[in-house]
């Protein structure tokens, strides 16, 4: 079984997207889940790199990205606040319309 995140960040500090992760991933894990990883910091991803390749979105440029990561998985665990956040509820509207199972907080 592999599960992903998604998880609003938005008006977020780093220390409070890891701490919502790491209790999310421990939840998963708990359960038999693998995690793949959907919170993407390597250098590819950076401002500076994006810019490069003339990204003008970012926001989208993640989704996409998420997006693509969910046909590995079995299962998308949507972390507290997921229903505000835009991307959020656009891989909630994915996982349901391509049968995923939800997980919410």
């Amino acid at each position: 079984m592999k599960a992903m995140l998604s998880q609003p960040m938005r008006g977020k500090t780093d220390e409070e997207i890891v701490a919502d992760r790491n209790r999310a991933i421990t939840y998963l894990e708990s359960k038999g889940y693998e995690v793949i990883n959907t919170f993407f910091t390597d250098e590819w991803y950076s401002k500076e790199k994006m810019a490069e390749r003339g990204v003008v979105n970012i926001p989208i440029c993640f989704l996409a990205k998420a997006i693509e990561h969910m046909c590995l998985c079995d299962t998308v665990y949507f972390v507290k606040g997921w229903s505000e956040a835009r991307g959020c509820t656009i891989e909630h509207s994915v996982a349901e319309a391509y049968g995923l199972n939800i997980i919410e907080e």
